[in-house]
């Protein structure tokens, strides 16, 4: 017997309904910062916070397609996973698929989220002027286009594994995750950044 395949479009191409919005700037209008246009989601990079959507999903595959605006300098983003609680700084308690350019693939565990990976591709940050210490799993390769293509994130998250696919390509994998609820989030982080797809499949049955 077969089953039908329960997908979620939490971008639905034409507003932000489903999506809660913060910024470091209390002041800030989400209007201001995210906007759709032509079905596309388009970040102005400015300022620092994230959009996270308002339901909780612990197993997933996550499919994000994106790219940095077309004939602008490309910037820094990120796709936040299994979110834990409010902001500490322009970040919460997290896991990042990073989006920067020339950086998609790597994993980042901050606030105390744990993970492991290959000695040689374990990072370890301290004292971080604004995030404290993290630690994070580098990409195996790199597999984006150039900046003003699109590209696509598959993102797979099940129990405490955490895999990258960058372009249809592994990229990364990171284990020994906590394995817990949490919202996911698109970041504003510099640069204006363009999203067409986010879509999910929960894997919990």
């Amino acid at each position: 017997m077969q089953f039908a395949v329960a997908l979620l479009l939490l971008f639905n191409g034409e507003n932000l309904d489903g999506w809660d919005f913060f910024a470091v700037d209390p002041g800030a209008k989400m209007e201001n910062t995210w906007s759709v246009k032509d079905g596309l989601l388009i970040c102005t990079g400015e300022p620092l916070g994230y959009i996270s959507t308002k339901k909780e999903f612990t197993n997933f595959t996550l499919i994000v397609e994106w790219r940095w605006a077309p004939g602008k300098e490309p910037g820094n983003s990120g796709v936040l996973l299994r979110i834990a609680g409010k902001p500490v700084s322009f970040l919460p308690k997290c896991y990042e698929a990073q989006l920067k350019s020339g950086s998609a693939g790597d994993i980042w565990a901050f606030y105390g989220a744990k993970c492991e990976g290959p000695a040689d591709r374990f990072k370890t940050i301290k004292n971080h002027k604004q995030l404290g210490n993290f630690i994070g799993v580098g990409k195996i390769k790199a597999n984006e286009n150039k900046p003003g293509k699109w590209n696509k994130y598959e993102i797979t998250f099940n129990k405490g594994n955490l895999t990258l696919k960058v372009n249809g390509e592994k990229v990364n994998e990171a284990t020994g995750c906590d394995v817990v609820a949490g919202k996911i989030a698109l970041q504003s982080e510099g640069g204006e950044i363009h999203f067409r797809t986010v879509k999910l499949i929960p894997l919990d049955k």
